[in-house]
C-alpha cells in the first residue's frame, strides 16, 4: 500500500481555502485510488474517496467533512492526514470485496513514483529526470508493466547504443544530434550510456516491483547490460601541455583552471568555493560536499597559496573566490566554450574536458610516488575502488621496484642471437 502522501496544496487549511468554490481536487495515493477535496460552500469542504470499479469506470464517496474552520476529531471531521488514511483503508476494503479492480500501472505513473523517491534518497535529479524523458518515456512511456517484455526492452537498448548522442543545446533549442558512432572508442562510449540509461530504466521498474504494483520482474531482470565497454579511458595533461593550457586561457578562466591543476577539484565544486573555505594559516581550502557527500580540506603548494591569497583578496566571507569577469558566478556549463577556446590556442588536439584537469592532478601525484589512499582523500572518492580504476597504473612504482631489484642480470648480449634446434630432427 502506499505510504502517506504530501500536497502542499491540500496539507494546509490556509491554501485549501484559496480554492474556488465546488472546484474538485484529487490526490492520488495509489494505482486504482485517489483522495478528493471540494470546498462545497464558504464555511467548510469535504472529503471524498474515488475508487476504480472492474469495468472501469469510477465510484466516488463521501468521507466526512475537512477541518478548514474546526478541528479534526478524526470521524466526521478529518485533517489531510486522516481522510487518506481513511481512503485507503476503504480502497482495502474494496479489494478484498472484489469491488475494485487495480489497473495495472503503466512506466511513466511507475517513473513518477520512483522520482519521489528518487528527490528525497538521492542526488542527481535533474540528470536523472532528463534522461527518462528523453530516452526512456517516448518508448515505453504508456506501457503497461505487466506489459512489458525482455525482447523489446533488449531491442531498446540495443538501438539506443547505435543512436548517435546528442549534442549539447541551450534551453528550448531544437534537439540536434552528433554523427553516428563510427570508431571502435565512439561505439564503446554509446553502449557505456546505454548501459547507464538500462540501469534507469530498472531502477523504475525494480522499485515498483519492491512496492508491489507488478507482480513480476523476470522479463527486465534477464535484459543485460553490454560488457566490458564500462572500463575508463582516461587523458591525462603532460606538464608542458597543462602549462600552454594555462596561458591560453582569459584572465578569470585561467584561475579556475590553475585550481583545479592544484587541488583536483570539480569545477562544480570550485564554482561554489567560498572565502571562508580558504585558510592562509594551514595553507588549505575546504572543498564542500557533493557528489561524494563529503567534504574534504586539500593542501596546497606555494604556487596554490600564492593564487588562492590572489584571489581571495579583498573579499570577505560568503563571497566566491572564483568569479568571472563581470563579477558573476561560474553556473552549469560555462567552462565548456572558455576551454575549447583555450584548447585551440594552446594547440592541445584532442580537446581537454573541465574532469580531465581533475584526472591530471591525480597523474601528477602519482607518477611522484603518491600511493592510491593518499590521492583518493585528495580528490574526495568514496573509497580506493574508484581511484583504483583510474590511477592504479600509475601508481606501481613498487612493482617495477621490484623487477629491478630481484631479477637476475642475464648477461646477454644486447644483439645476440639464439637459434633453436628442432629436437626431432636430430633424434
Amino acid at each position: 500500500m502506499a505510504q502517506k502522501m504530501r500536497d502542499a496544496q491540500l496539507e494546509k487549511r490556509s491554501n485549501r481555502l484559496k480554492l474556488p468554490l465546488r472546484t474538485r481536487k484529487y490526490k492520488v495515493l495509489d494505482t486504482g485510488v485517489a483522495l478528493s477535496y471540494r470546498r462545497t460552500s464558504e464555511d467548510f469542504g469535504t472529503w471524498a474517496v474515488r475508487l476504480a470499479l472492474a469495468d472501469g469506470k469510477y465510484t466516488l464517496e463521501t468521507l466526512g467533512t475537512a477541518d478548514d474552520y474546526a478541528d479534526a476529531n478524526g470521524e466526521t471531521i478529518l485533517s489531510f492526514g486522516q481522510a487518506q488514511a481513511k481512503a485507503l483503508n476503504r480502497f482495502r476494503e474494496h479489494q478484498e470485496a472484489g469491488g475494485v479492480i487495480k489497473p495495472s500501472i503503466t512506466v511513466r505513473e511507475a517513473a513518477e513514483r520512483y522520482m519521489e523517491w528518487f528527490k528525497v534518497n538521492s542526488k542527481s535529479v535533474t540528470a536523472t529526470q532528463t534522461t527518462i524523458d528523453a530516452h526512456i518515456l517516448p518508448t515505453f512511456g504508456e506501457t503497461p508493466l505487466k506489459d512489458l517484455d525482455s525482447e523489446r526492452i533488449k531491442n531498446w537498448h540495443t538501438r539506443l547504443a547505435a543512436k548517435a548522442a546528442r549534442k549539447r543545446r541551450r534551453f528550448g533549442a531544437a534537439i540536434a544530434h552528433r554523427e553516428k558512432p563510427g570508431t571502435d572508442d565512439e561505439k564503446r562510449s554509446r553502449k557505456s550510456t546505454a548501459n547507464r540509461i538500462l540501469t534507469v530504466l530498472k531502477a523504475i521498474l525494480n522499485h515498483a516491483f519492491d512496492a508491489k504494483l507488478v507482480a513480476n520482474n523476470s522479463e527486465w531482470k534477464t535484459v543485460k547490460p553490454f560488457k566490458s565497454v564500462d572500463e575508463p579511458i582516461v587523458r591525462f595533461l603532460k606538464a608542458e601541455e597543462a602549462t600552454r593550457l594555462i596561458n591560453a586561457c582569459a584572465e578569470d578562466f585561467r584561475r579556475l583552471v590553475k585550481a583545479a591543476l592544484m587541488t583536483g577539484a570539480r569545477y562544480s565544486e570550485l564554482a561554489g568555493v567560498r572565502v571562508e573555505d580558504y585558510s592562509p594559516e594551514t595553507r588549505q581550502v575546504f572543498i564542500s560536499p557533493r557528489k561524494s557527500g563529503k567534504g574534504r580540506h586539500v593542501p596546497l603548494t606555494a604556487e596554490g597559496a600564492a593564487l588562492f591569497a590572489t584571489c581571495t583578496d579583498g573579499k570577505i566571507g560568503e563571497a566566491l573566490i572564483f568569479q568571472r569577469k563581470d563579477g558573476t558566478a561560474w553556473g552549469k556549463n560555462y567552462q565548456v566554450r572558455p576551454l575549447l577556446e583555450a584548447c585551440k590556442v594552446a594547440k592541445i588536439v584532442p580537446s581537454t574536458g573541465f574532469h580531465e584537469l581533475r584526472h591530471t592532478y591525480a597523474s601528477f601525484l602519482a607518477n611522484a610516488g603518491a600511493d592510491l589512499l593518499t590521492i583518493s582523500k585528495l580528490l574526495g572518492h568514496a573509497d580506493t575502488r574508484i581511484t583504483s580504476r583510474h590511477y592504479a597504473h600509475l601508481c606501481d612504482k613498487t612493482l617495477r621496484n621490484a623487477v629491478e631489484k630481484y631479477l637476475p642480470e642475464l648477461g646477454a648480449e644486447p644483439d645476440c642471437k639464439v637459434t633453436f634446434i628442432n629436437a626431432k630432427r636430430h633424434q
